[in-house]
């Protein structure tokens, strides 16, 4: 049985083409510690925070691909997963195939053409901590197609959806789209994932009521069988509006719990990176989104500060 319930956040990694200038980003932002892997697919770096595993950081295997965060979703059974993504309206990029003993891995793109991840967890059920500083706190899909996409999300993972307050204002500068990519490998160690909570949505308070028949700015998802109330939340899907480039295509955005989320931004700027969006406030902490020393997006929320 997979340590995470079915659809929840269970891992995520980075695409990069230079594994070695993103060990020293990422090891000085958030305090993680590697270890290289090697596996049928190739090598990776593992990250660790406090000697467990929070993330990967994986070599391009095509420098045309962009440089991204990716995220993956748990799964039971990837094949029956992949079946339902295809029924649904979606596209299984990477059929279901092992990697190792780890986990069973697909890739995927919804039918806004979001691409995503799943897990069906081997002997690594994924991340070992997280909803802590230096660790995994959120994620949510943004796409201009929020039918089609909170249909095909209840159809494939069965997520309970509940409309939540509107969404900050997008990055000034847009993240790369995910790319269409084959899978990763994961990390080598099992894993007991921690059971703080990830961090809630950005925005995520009072439920507005939509115009009649419209779709909610901000979805807020929760897992099959729990209240869907923001407290239950595990994700969610942004509507992107006409505050959007229009190049900007349909992308999760993965964020990280900080101590600090001024200091991370002074932090990112020394190391070589960028702020795509500066800090704001919000009922859940203090956020705000960067690009990493080669182009990744994510955010970054200093939960203590919610309320």
């Amino acid at each position: 049985m997979a340590a995470f319930a079915e659809g929840v956040p269970c891992w995520a990694d980075v695409l990069l083409s230079d594994l070695a200038a993103g060990r020293r980003f990422y090891g000085e932002f958030f305090g993680w510690t590697f270890q290289e892997i090697a596996t049928d697919y190739g090598t990776f770096t593992r990250a660790l925070l406090g000697g467990k595993d929070v993330a990967g950081l994986v070599p391009k295997p095509d420098g045309r691909m962009p440089t991204v965060w990716n995220i993956y979703f748990a799964a039971q059974d990837a094949a029956a997963t992949a079946v339902r993504i295809r029924e649904a309206g979606g596209r299984v990029i990477t059929p279901p195939v092992w990697i190792d003993e780890f986990c069973v891995m697909a890739t995927a793109a919804d039918p806004g053409g979001a691409v995503f991840g799943v897990w069906q967890a081997g002997s690594h059920a994924g991340f070992a901590r997280r909803g802590t500083p230096g660790s995994y706190g959120w994620a949510e899909v943004h796409t201009r197609q929020p039918r089609a996409v909170d249909a095909f999300y209840r159809a494939v993972f069965g997520y309970g959806m509940t409309p939540s307050a509107p969404p900050p204002a997008p990055p000034s500068a847009p993240p790369p789209a995910p790319p269409p990519v084959g899978p990763a490998p994961p990390s080598a160690a099992p894993s007991t994932p921690s059971a703080a909570p990830s961090a809630p949505p950005p925005g995520a308070s009072s439920a507005p009521r939509p115009a009649e028949g419209a779709p909610a700015d901000v979805v807020l998802w929760t897992p099959r069988g729990e209240p869907p109330d923001p407290r239950h939340a595990i994700g969610g899907r942004v509507v992107m509006g006409e505050e959007y480039p229009a190049v900007l295509p349909a992308h999760f955005l993965t964020y990280f719990v900080v101590a600090d989320c001024d200091q991370s931004l002074r932090t990112a700027h020394r190391l070589g990176g960028r702020v795509l969006k500066t800090a704001e406030d919000t009922p859940y902490g203090r956020f705000a989104v960067l690009a990493d020393n080669q182009g990744a997006a994510f955010a970054v929320i200093d939960t203590s500060t919610a309320g």
